[in-house]
């Protein structure tokens, strides 16, 4: 093709010839685009055609050739960053071509080239595109630290000491019992430097200092799993159990030596028919006129209490959650302290207690199941901050409504739900670290007669972790947000704190799960050696999308204040407000979904924070619009509402998926903006747009349904991706050295 005009469409035929193959999608996209230039001449679009002839492809020296071109350009111009770029210089800087800039830019969104990526085939230095990207330090991984550690810095810093030190070596036998009594003795020391008083009343030894209390669970969570695990069982569950559903005297006689691990404990709600059904737990305690007292007593096998932490070994007393039984009469569930075991370890008379035994992982977690056989304690073990038996043996409650007191009681127990997603986060983070150190250096395959490559130089690599980087500080930062939230809330945001902590729970667990397994894959066979740790990650956060409220139940939960929400601010307008508040709607709907908006796609728009957040909110309102039409629509034909509820349980999910990733981008998106450093703020807004956009991406088909987009948006977003990874991609490393996990934690042979 000797006419430049021609020579524009170079880049174009190498590229879809390059592997030998073109596709009956790459030869339409082609044809139809030349078909359609009205500066082509007839003879000319012959010419053309001739290129993307399957029955006659291009010769190996004519791909050469062209390749040859291409590689002079770059020389010349090594600036050039688009395809597009090289097209113009091919045809001598020629008007038409400078003119069609958008329509060429289609071209190539259509056909899936990759921008940059595209652009390092045609360099002349052999595979140097692929072979030498590399980690650099383009910032100061400290000063990132200190950003996401934020107020919390000296107690994380404290913990990372303690859990440094040579008495928190791995215990590696495979023992139970070893490996369970090595966890406690850990528990203790921690008791000694006061990290399990931390929230409790400075009146009885503690700091007052809920964050802090996280803060160090999620910390010990880049060590022993176990260890969190025991560690919030004993001085969270046992311990924040007395604290919020007792009262003074209570406090006075258990919560020091709670702190101090002198008084061994558990939290015994969960039964073996009824886990997440609080309300349907059959355990009874009996009130006793006579001598003032109550009776605990499980009426059958299935009514026992199991899963319990701390149960099978260690713990001398526990909170039980029954069913208060007065005069035949049921008042629902209660909290009663039973105690277990005497100081010398002996059950005691009417209790049995089982160990569940070997489990997919928190093996240093002793838990167990309880059975009580008309066990009878004093009316002084009931937690009765809000709801007690008077001397005249009648029920009183300082909240009448039986369903708000039930969920008044359970509602000051949700810390647990901050505690678990934040500790996941940060084996998620170990997970992590482990793995793009890793592919940072694992080099395989290569060109031919040339160096192996770094894995994480591949794109499929980097399509697999980079992307969940982003959405793990995206996390951090959410939950940053979430802890404010619950421990500053106000009596009127309770209900909508709650559902936000319990949605989190789940977003996070669920994260925490693919990511690690995403981990493990990319190690290979090093992942599923025992000492990279990444099994032992992956086996003890297993259980987390279950304890502390099964996810599936908690996002249905999620979903319900959201309609709540929803119909509340209908609620409280007048029927002028409704009709403006739906036209300004569908008015936002006309114009984000004006066809330039939907096909526009240009990199400033794509990565432009606002349009990000526009279609974070248009798929949250949109779901959860949709959801409450579905379900009036059911009940309005008939259905009660239980069934009505039944049926759209999977598009519950969706609006609560949707709710969630509108406030981890928003929270994302303000985090950025208060970083001062230049260097580290350049790179967190980066991932912020990667978290953004793999989700779009990730998300495409609705996108696409609603009109929202166009196939030539969403593909363009795809390439972003690609692009954003590929940049990122140097900054990794730093990335997951920036979380500052002691080297005596990470303890994987293949990062050191």
């Amino acid at each position: 093709m000797e006419n430049p005009k021609l020579k524009a469409f170079i880049p174009f035929f190498y590229l879809v010839w390059s592997d030998d193959i073109l596709t009956q999608k790459e030869f339409f996209t082609l044809q139809e685009f030349i078909n359609s230039q009205d500066w082509i001449s007839q003879k000319e679009k012959d010419i053309l055609f001739s290129k993307i002839n399957i029955l006659a492809p291009p010769s190996r020296e004519e791909l050469t050739g062209w390749k040859s071109e291409m590689e002079k350009v770059i020389h010349l111009k090594p600036s050039i960053r688009s395809i597009l770029g090289i097209s113009i210089v091919l045809s001598k800087n020629d008007k038409i071509i400078k003119d069609l800039r958008s329509a060429f830019i289609k071209l190539e969104n259509d056909l899936g080239i990759l921008g940059e990526e595209a652009i390092g085939n045609f360099r002349e230095s052999k595979n140097t595109f692929t072979l030498n990207h590399q980690a650099v330090n383009r910032f100061n991984t400290k000063k990132l630290t200190q950003v996401l550690d934020g107020k919390q810095s000296a107690i994380i810093k404290k913990v990372k000491s303690v859990i440094s030190r040579p008495e928190f070596a791995y215990e590696t036998s495979t023992d139970t019992d070893v490996y369970r009594e090595k966890v406690y003795h850990w528990c203790k020391i921690l008791a000694k430097e006061n990290f399990g008083n931390m929230a409790f009343p400075k009146k009885y030894g503690g700091r007052e200092n809920l964050v802090d209390y996280f803060t160090v669970m999620e910390t010990l969570s880049y060590y022993d799993l176990s260890l969190v695990i025991k560690f919030g069982v004993q001085f969270g569950l046992w311990g924040m159990s007395i604290q919020s559903l007792g009262t003074e005297k209570h406090y006075n006689k258990y919560l020091k030596d709670i702190g101090s691990l002198k008084l061994p404990g558990c939290f015994a709600m969960t039964e073996t028919n009824h886990g997440s059904n609080v309300k349907g737990l059959e355990t009874t305690a009996t009130y006793n006129h006579v001598d003032q007292t109550f009776t605990i007593h499980t009426p059958n096998a299935n009514a026992q209490k199991e899963y319990i932490g701390n149960a099978a070994k260690h713990g001398q007393i526990a909170t039980v959650f029954a069913k208060l039984i007065i005069d035949g009469n049921d008042y629902g569930i209660n909290a009663f302290i039973v105690p277990l075991r005497d100081m010398n370890g002996k059950t005691l008379k009417g209790i049995t207690i089982g160990d569940c035994g070997l489990k997919m992982g928190l093996n240093g977690v002793d838990n167990g199941t309880i059975r009580f056989e008309n066990v009878v304690i004093s009316k002084e073990n009931m937690l009765d901050r809000f709801a007690s038996v008077n001397e005249k043996g009648k029920f009183e409650s300082p909240i009448p409504s039986d369903n708000r007191r039930f969920f008044t009681m359970l509602g000051t127990l949700v810390g647990g739900r901050i505690g678990i997603p934040r500790s996941a986060l940060a084996a998620a983070k170990s997970g992590l670290a482990i793995a793009i150190i890793y592919s940072d250096k694992r080099r395989q395959f290569g060109p031919e007669g040339g160096s192996e490559v770094p894995i994480l130089n591949y794109r499929m690599h980097q399509r697999r972790l980079i992307p969940l980087l982003a959405k793990t500080y995206a996390m951090h930062f959410a939950l940053q947000y979430v802890t404010n939230r619950f421990i500053d809330k106000k009596e009127s945001e309770v209900q909508e704190i709650e559902a936000l902590v319990a949605g989190m729970k789940a977003y996070v667990t669920w994260s925490t799960r693919d990511i690690l397994q995403e981990c493990r894959e990319a190690c290979g066979g090093k992942g599923y050696l025992s000492e990279n740790r990444i099994d032992a990650l992956k086996n003890d956060t297993e259980i987390y999308t279950t304890f502390e409220g099964d996810n599936t139940v908690l996002m249905q939960l999620v979903a319900k204040n959201r309609l709540a929400e929803f119909r509340k601010s209908f609620g409280e307008m007048s029927t002028i407000e409704v009709i403006n508040y739906v036209y300004e709607s569908t008015k936002t709907r006309i114009s984000e979904k004006n066809p330039i908006v939907t096909r526009k796609t240009d990199d400033e728009h794509l990565l432009d924070n606002e349009f990000h957040l526009n279609a974070f909110e248009y798929r949250e309102k949109a779901t959860v619009t949709s959801l409450a039409k579905r379900i009036k629509k059911l009940i309005d034909s008939g259905l009660e509402p239980y069934d009505a509820y039944n049926v759209v349980q999977h598009q519950m999910i969706d609006v609560s998926q949707a709710y969630l990733e509108r406030i981890i981008l928003e929270q994302f998106q303000i985090a950025v903006q208060s970083v001062k450093d230049k260097k580290c703020k350049e790179v967190v807004l980066k991932l912020s747009q990667l978290y953004a956009l793999s989700q779009i991406e990730r998300n495409k088909g609705w996108y696409l349904e609603e009109g929202y987009m166009e196939a030539v948006k969403t593909k363009a977003i795809r390439k972003m991706v690609n692009q954003l990874c590929w940049e990122i991609r140097q900054d990794a490393v730093s990335l997951v050295k920036a979380f500052d996990i002691p080297e005596s934690c990470l303890a994987a042979p293949i990062v050191l």
